[in-house]
């Protein structure tokens, strides 16, 4: 339990550098932050249908595709139907202060799931928590530099948007270590990230280049997918 609680703060720290990143503007494209989030969309739907998915069946069965279904809708509720304006990557138009706070606690609710995601796996093998982990890891980057910038348009300064990102590892941390105290989380945490992560993949991320021309956004779509795949059958099982 204490290892997951390292690795959740770990992950933790992801969102953190994500905001840091509006600190360095002249260093960095956003054409390689559409790179980073294709390669995030396919390492994190591989994950979810490679690992996520089938562990959560294997431990309650089929009730555990309503719990995947709940996860998937809840983060719609949260993140887009509650909050009407939010997308992965760096927002660049002013908008009121009041969406970056409904932003924050719909975001914070899925970094709560990370954080169940990465101690839930660990609880079944080092194997799958290695690779939740490196996934969650990948999308954290441009989520703490979405909630970022989210948050300095609404004229907010900097520093009040790094503590925003700062609050998405609390939020992350804090899922990590209500795992085992709580049965309920310990039972379905497993499926309930199956769905999120789905969802974070394939709804929140693939839109953000599923309309570029030609196919570099795609390689490194199907190069994140092709790294699971790499990965996992090199880690014993």
């Amino acid at each position: 339990m204490r290892s997951a609680l390292v690795y959740a703060a770990l992950a933790a720290l992801a969102n953190v550098a994500g905001a840091l990143v509006l600190t360095t503007r002249a260093s960095w494209s956003r054409r390689s932050l559409e790179f980073l989030l294709a390669l995030s969309a396919g390492f994190l739907v591989a994950v979810s249908l490679g690992e996520l998915v089938p562990a959560s069946i294997a431990q309650n069965g089929a009730i555990a595709g309503w719990w995947m279904l709940g996860g998937f809708v809840l983060v719609h509720l949260t993140q887009h139907a509650l909050v009407r304006h939010f997308h992965f990557g760096e927002e660049t138009h002013t908008v009121a202060p009041e969406v970056g706070v409904s932003a924050l606690v719909g975001l914070m609710l899925h970094t709560f799931v990370d954080g169940v995601a990465i101690a839930a796996s660990y609880a079944v093998n080092d194997r799958m928590g290695f690779l939740v982990l490196l996934a969650i890891v990948l999308h954290k980057l441009p989520e703490g530099l979405a909630i970022g910038s989210l948050f300095i348009a609404t004229g907010r300064s900097v520093k009040a948007a790094i503590g925003a990102a700062a609050a998405l590892g609390v939020a992350t941390v804090l899922g990590a270590a209500l795992v085992s105290p709580v049965p309920f989380i310990a039972q379905h945490g497993l499926a309930l990230s199956a769905g999120v992560t789905l969802y974070v993949g394939g709804s929140n991320l693939i839109p953000e280049f599923q309309g570029k021309n030609g196919w570099s956004h795609n390689a490194w779509f199907f190069a994140g997918v092709a790294a699971y795949a790499a990965i996992a059958s090199l880690l014993p099982q």
